[in-house]
């Protein structure tokens, strides 16, 4: 059996400006949502180091935990959120009342049907993949807090899980949430998962 590491996923916590296809639009967490990071990690030890998205909603929480907890912090370029091209920013009742069909493609078969001149998926999943096997493979046998975005944490569970690309939307993951992945060294794939919190 190989080393064993453990990743925490953070999602980031609210953002200013309501909910919508945020993407690689750099707006700043709400109070609550800072407020949501915090207490979802709250008084747990035992990280080795932080590595975070370099957008503010993740970024700005990470460097302050990173410097309270006196850790080492990495940005990670490719742990930004999927671009949404056209809808970037939009809410999804605004794409709704104008382009339904597209969103409606888009929902029902991601994988098929991306946003318009939108990053497609599968070059999401494979920049996000890169990451992860970087990240496993060079920081092998820490703890580590990853704070990321929705969409990269989807990407990450429908891997160790092995489930569909396709069925990425149908997982959950609220702002604030912290879910705990065990990585055997052995089998990068292999992972059990635990929610820690929710935001």
């Amino acid at each position: 059996m190989g080393a064993l590491t453990m990743i925490d996923l953070l999602r980031h916590g609210e953002v200013q400006g309501g909910s919508a296809f945020r993407g690689s639009t750099d707006d700043p967490l709400t109070d609550i949502g800072l407020q949501q990071m915090w207490r979802a990690t709250g008084t747990k030890r035992g990280w080795d180091r932080v590595i975070t998205s370099p957008l503010q909603r993740c970024a700005g929480f990470a460097e302050e935990f990173a410097w309270q907890r006196s850790l080492p912090l990495v940005v990670d370029e490719r742990l930004q959120e999927m671009h949404f091209g056209a809808w970037e920013g939009l809410p999804a009742a605004d794409i709704m009342a104008h382009t339904p069909d597209a969103l409606a493609r888009f929902w029902n078969d991601p994988e098929q049907h991306s946003a318009p001149g939108g990053e497609p998926l599968a070059l999401f999943r494979a920049r996000v993949l890169e990451a992860w096997g970087d990240i496993t493979r060079q920081y092998a046998g820490e703890r580590l807090l990853l704070v990321t975005h929705g969409g990269v944490i989807r990407v990450l569970l429908s891997h160790v899980q092995n489930r569909p690309l396709g069925k990425l939307l149908e997982i959950e993951v609220r702002h604030g949430a912290l879910l705990s992945l065990r990585i055997d060294g052995s089998d990068k794939r292999s992972a059990a998962l635990q929610p820690l919190g929710r935001g």
